[in-house]
């Protein structure tokens, strides 16, 4: 697995935060908090602060594949790149719940919005191959951090990230600056 999903510039944090408090909500939205930069030794006694990150719930795209042990296939989108975080839950799972504060463990596809292409993947190394974070906390991007929100044990979402809530205008590595990405995320635990 590469850290490339793991790091997000400060400024690129800033710039998401403050893009994300102008947007609007709607009645079918999950809001969290938002994850603080990566460091090199997190404050053990310092919450995250509550952030105004809203995703907005959005039907999932036909013919997504709904296979738990299959890696999932990103398909690219034509159009105008996303302004607002949403998702899809392509399987609604039936098991424990992610919610605000709770560790939990995914497996993912990661891929750019306009053309699909894969740019990390847990299922890269084994289908096993698993990522640990917690919702709406240090260390993922913020879009990521908080895609997974509501969902259950069992679940598959996706999750599409408009590039100010992804790595910003800093970009990363081969992501490049205010890329819009896509996520496949498979809930596998919480706790």
């Amino acid at each position: 697995m590469t850290r490339r999903l793991l790091t997000l510039p400060a400024t690129g944090l800033t710039l998401a935060l403050t893009l994300a408090a102008c947007g609007g909500s709607s009645n079918e939205s999950v809001s969290a908090p938002a994850a603080s930069p990566s460091s090199a030794a997190p404050s053990p006694s310092v919450s995250p602060p509550v952030c105004p990150i809203t995703a907005k719930k959005v039907q999932p795209p036909v013919g997504s594949t709904t296979d738990l042990t299959t890696k999932p296939v990103v398909k690219g989108v034509k159009g105008p790149a996303p302004t607002d975080l949403t998702y899809a839950d392509i399987v609604v799972g039936d098991g424990a719940e992610a919610v605000t504060g709770s560790q939990v463990t995914v497996k993912y596809v990661g891929a750019f919005y306009d053309t699909g292409k894969d740019f990390d993947s847990s299922w890269k190394t084994s289908p096993d191959q698993t990522l640990p974070f917690g919702i709406c906390q240090q260390g993922v991007i913020p879009g990521f951090a908080v895609g997974p929100s509501g969902m259950k044990v069992g679940g598959r979402r996706l999750i599409t990230i408009p590039g100010a809530l992804a790595y910003g205008a800093a970009g990363q590595g081969d992501i490049p600056p205010n890329a819009a990405l896509v996520f496949v995320v498979d809930l596998v635990k919480v706790g």
